[in-house]
């Protein structure tokens, strides 16, 4: 299930690409999730652990994969237990987030409201007010509520 905690929260990780280039490992960047990710979000073709065809900037190392993507990594990856910043990932991002969190809980950091409107069957818990949404509807009611505390 999907966990949502906004604004700053402890044991979260702010900027999760520098935590993701100090401590991610080969084979995550060869997973076929990882693989997916990086196609969809970045448009590029994983050639091997530490070469990524970029249609942009041509051959790239893994460091230079968008925040995004090295997000999600660390979201379906990662045993660390560290909460990581969603924010740091784009709203093309939401769907992956769902799709890690129905393979293992996950517990995200927002600090915008990031759009799940592509996203069907969406449900969260949103732990700043312990309801858990089962449509985007009604995760955009609950930041309101965020919002006016």
């Amino acid at each position: 299930m999907l966990k949502i905690v906004f604004g700053d929260v402890e044991n979260s990780i702010y900027h999760p690409p520098t935590y993701f280039d100090n401590t991610y490992e080969d084979e995550w960047i060869t997973n076929p999730l990882s693989v997916q990710m990086i196609k969809d979000i970045d448009k590029s073709e994983v050639i091997g652990p530490r070469v990524i065809d970029s249609p942009v900037l041509g051959s790239i190392s893994v460091k230079e994969l968008s925040g995004g993507v090295k997000t999600l990594m660390l979201m379906a990856f990662d045993k660390s237990g560290k909460i990581f910043n969603a924010s740091a990932c784009g709203d093309n991002c939401a769907k992956w987030i769902c799709n890690i969190a129905k393979e293992k809980d996950l517990t995200i950091n927002l600090h915008h409201v990031m759009s799940f409107a592509e996203v069907s069957g969406f449900q969260a818990e949103i732990l700043n007010t312990g309801k858990i949404v089962n449509s985007y509807d009604e995760y955009l009611a609950e930041t309101v509520k965020i919002k006016e505390r």
